[in-house]
């Protein structure tokens, strides 16, 4: 499964998500909406909120570092 990250530089849940999926194998992309306004207006209608991270798995939407809910949908 590949998930995507929306976040911006100064977000530490964005950062704890990233580093999370990396140290369990988990390929991600990541999107910079405080540069990305595609992006940012992407985000805001999968999550219909401006915080970040919003995370895309697949289709499953996680508003913020959901840990529980991450490791739910990625069966870990």
């Amino acid at each position: 499964m590949k998930a995507v990250v929306y976040s911006t530089p100064s977000c530490p849940y964005c950062n704890q998500a990233k580093d999370y999926f990396k140290e369990n194998n988990v390929e991600f992309e990541d999107f910079n909406v405080a540069e990305d306004q595609a992006k940012a207006q992407e985000m805001v209608k999968k999550s219909g909120q401006m915080g970040v991270p919003v995370i895309d798995l697949e289709g499953t939407i996680i508003v913020g570092f959901d840990k529980a809910k991450i490791n739910e949908v990625l069966g870990l």
